[in-house]
């Protein structure tokens, strides 16, 4: 979630930076870089005291800021199953003449044991052959 704030500020400065091709002749319109820098700087000193003078809106805007979270991750939880189902959809081969499986539920499931579960050995894939013995020269 603070990454998405940090995100929102470093693209608005940056719109901000950003030339707008428009000319300005208010005098009030031009402020120089360190007039920027003051200005930017007293905001953030009062944005730090903003729970100082409002704590009951800086523990509400916590509580807001945490079920935003939770609503975000449940969010890209959901997408991320969606696009899995969808992906397994598209490479399982269908056949439609072989019967939907049926998963088994009672006493027989969960019986593995540990040895059961351990990956079967695999030769290791032999490295393909030097560019050097390919051509039919020495290696130098």
């Amino acid at each position: 979630m603070f990454f998405l704030l940090r995100m929102a500020f470093w693209l608005a400065l940056v719109c901000v930076l950003l030339p707008s091709g428009v000319k300005t002749t208010s005098p009030d319109a031009n402020i120089d870089a360190t007039q920027a820098v003051t200005l930017a700087s007293a905001a953030v000193s009062d944005a730090r005291g903003f729970c100082d003078r409002q704590p009951d809106a800086c523990a509400v805007g916590g509580k807001v800021a945490v079920a935003l979270g939770h609503k975000a991750e449940a969010g890209a939880r959901t997408i991320y199953e969606f696009i899995t189902t969808k992906l397994s959809e598209s490479s399982a081969p269908v056949d439609k003449t072989a019967a939907k499986a049926v998963p088994v539920t009672g006493p027989g499931q969960g019986t593995l044991t540990a040895t059961d579960l351990q990956p079967v050995w695999q030769a290791p894939v032999p490295l393909p052959p030097r560019r050097e013995a390919r051509a039919g020269r020495p290696a130098a």
